[in-house]
């Protein structure tokens, strides 16, 4: 009897992680929900390959997620957004910052409709100078052009000195122009960029008040 007990005892021993290990199976046992590439649900208890990318999750003995991975379509759209909101976090952090040097810059909107005035006389003072320069070029142009085509009849090309001097007086004249059309333009976008600020310098300093 005390053989058959000890037998027993050992038997149990042996068997006993085994019984243990039965038991706990179930409950580690992991229940995954995942979508196929057709948009069909499924429940498995392992996740297939293809299912990487698609996303999953991974639900308790309850049914309740405990774990999700992100598809590869809403990663996209998770990085997508965050992107969006670091470009708007970032224009809301220049435009403080434009909003707190303008308001160190003027106390008065007359002020700023002086520092206006100055930038387009700057501009007005460029445009002066290249008329007068162009005033005394385009008649000098317009006699060595007469020069070259009095020169270059019965097909024959003008002397090349005298075409190079007209040459370089037109890239005067085309210069002078350009001048007067760049700092013109350059004008616009002043007082297009000095109305804006009265405008947000108003905006700014009403919320003050």
């Amino acid at each position: 009897m005390q053989y058959r007990n000890t037998v027993d005892n050992m038997a149990f021993k042996y068997l006993l992680p085994l019984l243990l290990a039965a038991a706990v199976l179930p409950a580690q046992a992991k229940m995954y929900k995942w979508v196929d590439a057709q948009g069909n649900v499924h429940y498995t208890d392992t996740l297939p390959p293809a299912s990487a990318s698609q996303g999953n999750a991974e639900l308790s003995k309850t049914g309740n997620v405990v774990k999700k991975t992100e598809s590869a379509e809403e990663k996209q759209k998770r990085l997508a957004a965050e992107a969006e909101a670091a470009e708007r976090k970032k224009i809301a952090a220049e435009q403080a910052r434009k909003d707190r040097a303008l308001l160190a810059t003027y106390t008065t909107e007359q002020e700023i409709d002086l520092a206006r005035d100055r930038a387009l006389e700057h501009h007005n003072l460029i445009i002066k100078s290249a008329q007068a320069r162009l005033k005394q070029l385009l008649p000098t142009a317009e006699d060595m052009g007469k020069k070259v085509k009095a020169a270059s009849k019965n097909g024959k090309p003008a002397p090349v000195h005298l075409q190079q001097q007209y040459d370089a007086k037109r890239a005067e004249v085309e210069d002078a122009r350009n001048t007067i059309k760049t700092n013109q333009e350059a004008m616009v976008k002043v007082r297009e960029r000095y109305e804006a600020e009265k405008l947000r310098f108003r905006e700014l300093t009403a919320v003050k008040r």
